[in-house]
């Protein structure tokens, strides 16, 4: 059940490319793929039990083990900028599940995500061991505790990773931005970091097959990436935001976010899976 609060996303199995314009590995590729994402499922649940012990190589080790879950399953990350060290929130739009394993990738960070991520077989387990902060989105009396739990985390310094839509788009379009996380920031004094993700084929062009979308489940989902080929992800680290209105900057961040991506605005995107069906 939708609560009237909460986010919705247009998007759906519309929106998702038809399989045969989409270029896929073999049998044989897509079994090495889906074995090397189980053998790095299970080495993750292994990691997380010494991560405590690794010291200043903790972040190094969680990095790799990103970047490796990447590589098996195919897809390429394009880096276009860097974070610079020190606390920051960092948003970002919102398209797959793969969004959170990329930008681990640019800078290791405790993720916002909805309570029913715990529940994932293996990666719910692992995002609580890494530090996952997790926001209950059907319980609106809950929203002023969990700013003030992200402007403390924001205060002792970390990174808080945030999907500031609330919910997964396509890609081509993009929701509105949320402001409650941004007034953590802003109570906290934190740095504020957009960035920019996008998903492109091994052509180079734009592509939606990579979205985690309505009533797709994430083995599904996954299925459908590891077959991809030649799928890449790319992340743009755009400048930092300034500012005290929350109002103002999460709606800075949709305009900066989206015009980085090459997404429209979600009034926008009726038109969008026109343009994507043609």
């Amino acid at each position: 059940m939708n609560h009237p609060w909460m986010p919705v996303s247009p998007c759906g199995d519309q929106c998702m490319p038809p399989r045969d314009r989409v270029a896929e590995v073999g049998p044989l590729q897509l079994v090495l793929r889906l074995s090397g994402v189980v053998v790095l499922l299970l080495g993750g649940c292994v990691l997380v039990l010494v991560l405590p012990v690794l010291g200043p190589a903790r972040h190094r080790a969680l990095v790799a083990w990103f970047r490796l879950l990447l590589r098996a399953l195919g897809i390429r990350l394009v880096l276009d900028g860097g974070l610079p060290a020190g606390g920051a929130l960092v948003v970002c739009n919102h398209v797959s599940w793969l969004d959170i394993v990329a930008l681990q990738v640019l800078c290791p960070m405790r993720m916002l995500a909805k309570v029913e991520v715990g529940s994932w077989p293996l990666l719910g387990p692992l995002a609580g061991r890494i530090g996952t902060v997790y926001i209950d989105r059907e319980r609106l009396s809950a929203l002023p505790t969990s700013v003030r739990t992200i402007a403390d985390e924001l205060r002792a310094g970390a990174v808080i990773g945030a999907f500031p839509e609330g919910t997964t788009w396509c890609g081509r379009a993009v929701g509105t931005f949320r402001p409650a996380v941004f007034q953590a920031a802003v109570d906290a004094g934190a740095r504020m970091q957009p960035v920019a993700l996008r998903f492109r084929d091994g052509a180079g062009q734009f592509t939606t097959a990579a979205a985690f979308l309505g009533e797709t489940t994430l083995v599904s989902s996954l299925l459908t990436v590891a077959r991809t080929r030649g799928l890449v992800v790319e992340l743009v680290v755009l400048p930092e935001l300034r500012g005290t209105d929350r109002r103002e900057l999460a709606r800075r961040a949709q305009e900066e976010i989206a015009l980085a991506s090459g997404a429209v605005h979600g009034h926008r995107a009726e038109q969008s899976r026109h343009d994507l069906a043609a």
